[in-house]
């Protein structure tokens, strides 16, 4: 019989695989995500806590709170190599990730704060039936991070920052077993949560000319469930071979970034920047799944991955009509890190052509509602899991909307 291979990876929550590459969520704030994702050289509120601590001392309010939230609609379809004729495609649930940022000055040069959001998931639920349920049927993951945030002013055109990151991650996941029983085919259901620390570090120089420029860092955080919950469901025959409950431990790496930003004042009107985000994906070798119960029919499994670091290239821009309506645009490549010989259903990242664009309205002085709408192309590509012989052409779409927030004083 052949063995059982679960292709899984870890944390918790309704998340589309295509809004960046692997399962990295680039999301964080809907000023940011009309100018095509950029922020690292940004200082424009709460929101540098997370895109870059450095800047948090140059933001121009004495506080700053902002929340937001987008709505992942996503769908990838999968097209078998000819002279098959088969397709399949996702019917993913819609995705909610969401962010929540304050910043406040302590002194004229010493800024604190908290960034809350959601920088990795994935969420995936495959038609009934299809072709690849073996290797993967549904998942729904997600890491939420928790970074409170101190950065100091040296001089008036340089500041740096640092921020302390606790990350909670979970994972529920579905697929089935090549095993026949009176109810039809087995099982396998994997559910776990875990915690890890990491660290965000930047620095934020300013120009009185307008131009701004930011570096930023991100650290790996290895996100290990050492008492993951496998539940199985088999015919009774089998069992002895597949116990109903079992422990299973497995470790995902949530890469580091390296970022960079530049942005330039060009009028009092109109801003205009780009950013290079560097994603350490090389981490992300193999999956690892340790069963604290084997059997000759389930034993433990290492699938690779061969995940390769990629570099994201970013620009938009930000043009202020009066003094209550902002609005946006921005555009960005995301290669995607995943080895096409190892190219898994659970986490299908495609390379990305993305474009972007936002609006804020400010009712009140202090208040501003904030739009944006991001559209991804997932570049069709023909991909393989060679393990397991299994592969064909994937192509994906996504529409994302979000709305937030921001009051600052």
């Amino acid at each position: 019989m052949r063995k059982l291979m679960i292709s899984a990876v870890l944390l918790l929550m309704a998340y589309s695989p295509a809004k960046a590459g692997g399962y990295q969520v680039s999301l964080h704030g809907q000023k940011q995500i009309g100018m095509g994702l950029i922020g690292t050289s940004l200082q424009m509120d709460a929101s540098a806590a997370f895109y870059n601590p450095g800047a948090l001392a140059m933001m121009p309010q004495r506080l700053s709170v902002q929340a937001g939230m987008s709505g992942i609609l996503a769908s990838t379809a999968f097209q078998m190599d000819e002279p098959s004729v088969y397709q399949a495609t996702t019917d993913n649930p819609p995705g909610t990730p969401f962010y929540v940022y304050a910043a406040g000055m302590i002194t004229d040069r010493l800024a604190a704060g908290i960034a809350v959001n959601t920088p990795y998931g994935n969420s995936l639920a495959w038609e009934d039936g299809w072709a690849g349920r073996f290797l993967i049927q549904e998942i729904s993951l997600m890491a939420i991070t928790v970074q409170p945030t101190i950065s100091y002013r040296l001089t008036e055109n340089l500041s740096l920052g640092a921020g302390f990151v606790y990350a909670f991650g979970a994972v529920d996941m579905e697929r089935a077993l090549p095993i026949q029983g009176p109810e039809g085919e087995g099982r396998v259901n994997i559910e776990g949560s875990t915690a890890n620390f990491g660290f965000n570090a930047g620095i934020q120089y300013a120009h009185p000319s307008g131009l701004q420029a930011g570096i930023s860092y991100r650290s790996k955080i290895d996100m290990a469930v050492d008492d993951g919950d496998a539940y199985f469901t088999v015919p009774s025959s089998l069992s002895q071979a597949f116990p109903a409950t079992n422990k299973v431990a497995v470790t995902l790496p949530l890469p580091a970034n390296l970022d960079f930003g530049i942005s330039y004042q060009a009028t009092p009107d109109l801003m205009i920047g780009m950013a290079l985000n560097y994603v350490f994906w090389d981490v992300y070798e193999e999956l690892h799944f340790d069963f604290e119960t084997n059997t000759p029919n389930l034993q433990d499994s290492r699938s690779p991955r061969e995940y390769s670091s990629k570099l994201i290239v970013r620009t938009g821009g930000q043009y202020r009509i009066n003094e209550g309506l902002f609005v946006r645009a921005g555009a960005y490549y995301d290669p995607s890190p995943v080895n096409d010989q190892y190219f898994s259903p659970e986490t299908p990242s495609l390379d990305n052509l993305a474009f972007t664009g936002g609006v804020s309205f400010l009712p009140f002085p202090n208040l501003s509602i904030d739009a944006s709408l991001l559209f991804i192309i997932g570049l069709e590509g023909n991909k393989y899991f060679s393990p397991e012989n299994f592969g064909g052409t994937y192509k994906s779409r996504v529409i994302i909307p979000g709305l937030g927030i921001s009051y600052s004083l």
